[in-house]
């Protein structure tokens, strides 16, 4: 009985719709030595804003800690470079690497896949107004 209602909860069915597809995006990834977090630092890095670690925390709601080890991994990998903010050195930007855009690339193409397969009982009208409303819940402060 307790499942039945469960599973008419609105935040219990996206947290198992998000541990499912990240646990199939976690299995495509890993022949490239990537997992979903890793993934998104590499996306982010690889954007013409180089974002700081500060704004890397913030955007993906991960702990400053979290994000120096993620970083650490990636720049070990030679996919992204830390680089001091002018006027700021407590500050670094993150920037990926040639090495790490390629391999952004071939990662960018394997999530998409494995959206694919999680969503593939959606039409694209429905992945699209699913992506438009986990924008627009994203996205929209906290009251």
């Amino acid at each position: 009985m307790l499942a039945i209602d469960l599973a008419k909860e609105t935040l219990f069915l996206a947290a198992r719709t998000i541990s499912i597809g990240t646990a199939r995006a976690n299995a495509m990834l890993a022949p490239l030595g990537l997992k979903v977090r890793s993934y998104s630092v590499l996306a982010l890095a690889c954007t013409a804003d180089a974002p700081s670690q500060r704004e890397l925390a913030d955007f993906l709601c991960l702990a400053p800690s979290q994000i120096v080890a993620l970083v650490d991994g990636l720049e070990r990998r030679d996919l992204v470079e830390r680089l001091n903010v002018p006027g700021d050195r407590r500050s670094n930007v993150i920037r990926a690497t040639s090495s790490g855009k390629m391999l952004y690339t071939r990662a960018s193409e394997t999530v998409r896949e494995a959206e694919d397969i999680s969503l593939h009982e959606l039409t694209a009208e429905e992945r699209n107004q699913l992506r438009s409303l986990l924008q627009k819940t994203a996205f929209t402060p906290a009251v």
